[in-house]
């Protein structure tokens, strides 16, 4: 597996990444605001994507930066790659590549009740990546329940 940053080729593996967890998420493949984003991110070099020699990306990632913040703004694994480390490689190269402490690293994720709280394991990796349970979010576009996850960075 190679991190890399994305190109403009690998929006149709970003869709096909959203078209996953759209029942969580709410949608996306549609929504033309979701393609923009891919595409602006793609263009700023602040998008990641985990690649193989199979078919498919195993996974994606868009980052946000305006030190001291920094923000995980969406990070999605392939249902046939998850478990595999693929998050974590992902996660590794955006720290990587775009934060410089001192600051916070961000992500908004569900809620403790949202029924993908347990079945993404969305939290339980976080966590494992040393993010805490902050304040509670606003609901997602689907109407679950969201709480920010952050991790204080030392200086660089």
């Amino acid at each position: 597996m190679i991190v890399r940053l994305a190109r403009e080729g690998d929006v149709p593996g970003f869709l096909r990444l959203a078209a996953e967890v759209e029942h969580w998420f709410g949608p996306m493949v549609e929504n033309p605001a979701f393609h923009e984003a891919v595409h602006e991110q793609i263009r700023r070099s602040t998008a990641l994507v985990a690649d193989s020699s199979g078919p498919g990306l195993r996974g994606g990632l868009l980052f946000g930066a305006k030190p001291p913040a920094y923000h995980v703004h969406w990070l999605v694994v392939a249902e046939r790659a998850r478990g595999q480390g693929v998050g974590r490689s992902l996660m590794a190269e955006a720290t990587h590549r775009f934060v410089r402490g001192p600051g916070t690293l961000e992500v908004v994720t569900f809620g403790a009740d949202h029924p993908g709280a347990l079945a993404s394991g969305a939290r339980v990796f976080y966590e494992r990546l040393g993010f805490t349970p902050a304040e509670s979010a606003a609901p997602g576009p689907e109407g679950g329940s969201r709480q920010v996850y952050r991790r204080i960075i030392a200086r660089a």
